[in-house]
């Protein structure tokens, strides 16, 4: 195979960015960036496999290609440099996300325990594969948040793929993902949110979760669902009354 197609180190958001990111969490994310005209951020297919994680980084990317064996043979075996698939973890820095374009496989394991386990030793939080991973007892207790469609037994290239990119734009899960882009990943699924717009994102949502939060007080009380729910504009005095109190 040709030398690893890699592209630049990503450029990494500030640390307040992800912090806010994850109090907002993945479905305010998506529908704010909706609103910000980003229509498919909600990476479908990839679930949750640790339950109640909620994790938020910038994502190192992970191309994976139909197999040809020209390119890829046996011969990828005996040297383990020329598996590309080690290569993206060696770019892991505290708090990065892995995400993988696997084209949806079922069949073929991108990443095993032994290759999670170095990821969790330079500080990766968390895993999105548009495919499967293998080792997952031992896997789902390493303290990574896992995304994915599925496990299997196999190895990455046992049957039908092979890694051929890191660090370039790919499509997991039929949305694109730039290298950096900020992942936002919990219960409800992963959204990626493009890096240029997160602050905005994290303007708006703050803004939303403000007033969610009165109108979640209201709607407990009794309250009408169609005034508080979303905030009416005749409920907006009320909620700013609400604010100035709640700053006292």
């Amino acid at each position: 195979m040709s030398a690893p197609i890699q592209t630049q180190d990503i450029v990494r958001p500030p640390k307040e960015i992800t912090e806010a990111l994850a109090e907002i969490g993945s479905a305010t994310a998506a529908g704010e960036l909706s609103k910000l005209g980003i229509r498919n951020p909600h990476l479908v297919g990839p679930t949750p496999r640790t339950p109640g994680a909620t994790y938020v980084g910038p994502a190192l990317t992970l191309q994976f290609m139909p197999k040809r064996e020209d390119m890829y043979g046996a011969g990828e075996y005996q040297d383990p440099e020329r598996q590309l698939h080690r290569h993206v973890l060696y770019h892991t820095q505290p708090g990065d996300f892995v995400v993988v374009d696997a084209r949806g496989d079922l069949s073929s394991g991108i990443f095993g325990e032994m290759m999670l386990t170095y990821f969790k030793g330079k500080g990766g939080v968390g895993v999105v594969i548009d495919g499967c991973i293998r080792d997952f007892p031992k896997a789902k207790d390493l303290g990574l948040g896992l995304w994915l469609n599925g496990t299997t037994p196999n190895f990455h290239t046992q049957t039908n793929l092979m890694p051929f990119a890191v660090n370039v734009p790919i499509a997991c899960a039929g949305v694109l993902v730039m290298p950096g882009d900020i992942i936002v990943a919990d219960d409800d699924g992963v959204v990626c949110v493009p890096a240029a717009l997160a602050p905005e994102l994290v303007k708006k949502a703050g803004e939303h979760a403000e007033w969610e939060e009165f109108s979640r007080l209201r709607l407990s009380q009794g309250g009408d669902l169609r005034k508080y729910y979303p905030l009416r504009e005749d409920a907006r005095a009320e909620y700013e009354a609400w604010k100035k109190e709640q700053a006292k």
